[in-house]
C-alpha cells in the first residue's frame, strides 16, 4: 500500500545519472554482482507488494462503511496490478519470481506481524506512513540503478491515488475526538522505527544487494550520503504526520 504524494517524496539528487545509473539492463546485467542484487531487489518489492494486497484484504475486514470497504478494495486491486509487474519483469530476465521473493517472506511477515493493526484508523497510518517509508528507501536506492530497472521501481513505488482518502479519515477521526491523535502518533513512531530497522535487516541478509549499496556494485552510499538519505526520510515522515494531523 503505497500512500504518498510528490511533495511527501524525499528531494533526491538530480544530478546527470552516471556509472551503471546511466545504462540500461542488457549491459549493466553484465556484471553477475549486478545482476543479483537487482533480482534481490525485485524479490522484495514483489513479496511486499504481495503482502500489501493481502493485508489490505484483512483491513477491509475493519472498515466502517462499505464505501470503505470498496475503497480498499481499489487499493488491492492496484498493489496487485504492482506485483504482477515486477513478478513478469523477473520472468522476463529469465529468473523465477517464487525463488527471488522467497529469501524476503520470514522478514517482511515478521515485520507485519509486529505491526498489526488493532483498528481502522492504525491500518489507515500503517499505510501512508509506515509503508512508505519502506518505499522512500527503495526510491533511494533506485536512483542508482540501471535506467530500465529504475523505470520499474519507481513505477510500482508510486502513489496509487489514494492518499487524500486516508488524509481524510484520519484527521476527521481526530476532529470528532482529539484523544486519537495522541494514540495514533504514538503508533506512527513505532511503525517508523520498526520499517528502518527491517528495511535494514532485509539488506543485511543478502550480499548482494548490501555491496551494491556500499558502493561495491553500481554507484553506492558512501556514510555521508547514508545520513543524508536518512535524512531525507525522516523529513518525509514528518511531512505525512503533518498532514494527519499529527505529531513527529
Amino acid at each position: 500500500m503505497r500512500f504518498m504524494t510528490s511533495s511527501d517524496k524525499p528531494e533526491t539528487a538530480s544530478a546527470e545519472p552516471t556509472g551503471v545509473a546511466a545504462q540500461d539492463w542488457a549491459q549493466a546485467a553484465a556484471d553477475p554482482q549486478y545482476r543479483a542484487a537487482v533480482v534481490d531487489l525485485l524479490g522484495a518489492l514483489a513479496y511486499g507488494e504481495l503482502a500489501a494486497f493481502e493485508r489490505l484484504a484483512e483491513d477491509a475486514k475493519l472498515a466502517p462503511t462499505l464505501a470503505d470497504k470498496a475503497e480498499l478494495a481499489k487499493m488491492a486491486s492496484a498493489e496487485f496490478h504492482h506485483f504482477e509487474r515486477l513478478r513478469n519483469r523477473l520472468t522476463e530476465i529469465g529468473e523465477d519470481a517464487t525463488q527471488a521473493m522467497e529469501p524476503f517472506v520470514a522478514a517482511l511477515d515478521g515485520f507485519h506481524r509486529q505491526t498489526a493493526p488493532s483498528d481502522w484508523l492504525e491500518g489507515l497510518v500503517k499505510a501512508y506512513v509506515g509503508d512508505s517509508i519502506a518505499s522512500d528507501f527503495y526510491r533511494e536506492v533506485a536512483a542508482r540503478l540501471d535506467t530500465d530497472t529504475r523505470e520499474l521501481v519507481l513505477a510500482v513505488l508510486d502513489d496509487t491515488g489514494h492518499a487524500e482518502f486516508a488524509v481524510e479519515k484520519v484527521r476527521a477521526a481526530i476532529d470528532a475526538d482529539p484523544r486519537v491523535g495522541g494514540r495514533l502518533a504514538l503508533w506512527a513512531r513505532r511503525l517508523m522505527g520498526e520499517a528502518l530497522s527491517q528495511s535494514q535487516r532485509v539488506v543485511a541478509d543478502r550480499d548482494a544487494l548490501s555491496t551494491m549499496l556500499v558502493g561495491g556494485v553500481a554507484d553506492g552510499f558512501d556514510l555521508a550520503e547514508v545520513g543524508r538519505m536518512f535524512s531525507r526520510i525522516t523529513e518525509a515522515h514528518t511531512k505525512r504526520m503533518a498532514a494527519l494531523g499529527l505529531a513527529a
